[in-house]
């Protein structure tokens, strides 16, 4: 269910009018809902009950400390895919040993953090990063966990930038070096092989690519066991898809459904990545309309939030439903809702039919709460936006917006 939802003509989160959060806090905000992150994570795990799989929430997703402890509190491993993430599941009481490090581009650093805090796997994507990891695994006196992130040269049928598992994208090891690979790793005593994985793409609709996916990833294991080197885990990825507009979202029922007839039996586990399918769809963007532009060949609405503070439109083309906090009557608008920084691309959505509204008026941009915050910068010297969590009838701040202050923190004018 939607945990945002009209009463009596005005915007709720859960059980608080959003426009109460607007007067506390201001805009833009990032508003969150406890529940809908919750029962999102609920459905993964009840659905795949039968093969106790580890769900991993894929941390790039929403970094906020507040959201990945309530998902660690609620069961979730974690997917990390740089250094700085690894400190903040660290900073929640994570334990390290529910962790999978993906990422093409682990440095000396990041690899020793990872090995000092005992992580379950490294997903290695090349040679260079498994000599490299072997390297500082003897260096420290560690035997590293590993699983090869395998490139099965799946389609993913989703947004190229965000496709992932083909040859021609730069992520993971190609299915035909993958044996060599992993025969060095278990001849090696300063490796230890823990499974197989892959990433083919995010936002993914259909059932299919993954299916497809985990039967190349059964083939690699099957090899595996053969040549004397079984695994413990089968890493399947994120990417599962949620309706942004009216496209249909991805059949998860089906999904874990055969998921869990294909894996019921077998000798190892399943870890799941999702990101966006517990998060997105609870979180919105708060803004207040600062001007209304109307002209005959085009109309304007400048709100006072910009792609600084959501990038997604621009970077990928997404489409946001933009709804008005409070309901008045039926009259539209087609217009292009931008923000008030000082590029061309600075739009929330193009050639828009939505509610009219008149400046002083809030707007919710709808399922941000994926891929919104964590894009944020400070271009044009703003200040980023702050992010509150909404559970039942109370809102609180779980990150402050920034200051003029904070923005130049650490520099110095002489």
């Amino acid at each position: 269910m939607s945990h945002f939802e009209y009463r009596a003509g005005k915007l709720y989160c859960e059980g608080t009018a959003v426009e109460s959060v607007a007067a506390q806090f201001g805009t833009p905000a990032y508003v969150y809902s406890r529940a809908a992150i919750l029962e999102n994570f609920d459905r993964l795990q009840r659905g795949l009950a039968k093969v106790s799989p580890l769900i991993c929430y894929s941390v790039k997703a929403n970094s906020n400390l507040r959201i990945l402890n309530l998902l660690r509190e609620a069961g979730a491993g974690f997917d990390i895919v740089s250094g700085g993430e690894l400190e903040r599941v660290r900073r929640v009481g994570a334990d390290a040993g529910r962790v999978v490090y993906s990422g093409v581009g682990k440095t000396q650093q990041e690899i020793d953090a990872g090995l000092g805090a005992g992580i379950l796997m490294f997903n290695v994507e090349s040679s260079g990063e498994l000599d490299l990891i072997e390297a500082r695994a003897r260096h420290l006196g560690k035997r590293a966990n590993i699983s090869l992130r395998i490139n099965p040269d799946v389609e993913a049928h989703t947004h190229p930038y965000i496709s992932t598992g083909e040859v021609i994208h730069k992520f993971g090891v190609p299915k035909a070096e993958a044996m060599d690979l992993y025969r060095r790793a278990a001849a090696s005593p300063h490796l230890r092989v823990r499974g197989v994985a892959c990433h083919i793409g995010s936002q993914i609709l259909e059932v299919e690519p993954f299916l497809e996916a985990l039967d190349e990833l059964s083939h690699v294991e099957e090899a595996l066991r053969a040549s004397g080197i079984p695994v413990e885990f089968l890493d399947l990825g994120g990417g599962l898809g949620i309706r942004y507009a009216d496209e249909e979202p991805l059949d998860v029922a089906r999904l874990m459904a055969e998921l869990t007839r294909r894996l019921e039996g077998k000798p190892y586990r399943l870890i799941l990545e999702p990101g966006r399918a517990l998060v997105a769809e609870a979180g919105i963007l708060l803004a207040r309309v600062l001007y209304v532009k109307r002209s005959e060949p085009k109309n304007f609405i400048v709100v006072d939030a910009g792609m600084n503070d959501l990038m997604r439109p621009v970077l990928y083309g997404s489409y946001h439903v933009i709804l008005p906090v409070e309901r008045r009557e039926a009259r539209k608008l087609r217009a292009d809702v931008v923000g008030p920084l000082c590029e061309t691309g600075d739009f929330l959505a193009q050639d828009r039919e939505m509610a009219d509204v008149v400046p002083g008026d809030l707007i919710a941009i709808m399922t941000v709460g994926a891929y919104g915050f964590v894009l944020t910068s400070n271009y044009n010297s703003r200040p980023r936006p702050a992010e509150v969590m909404v559970s039942g009838e109370r809102a609180e701040l779980i990150r402050p917006r920034e200051r003029m202050e904070d923005l130049m923190a650490g520099e110095a004018a002489e």
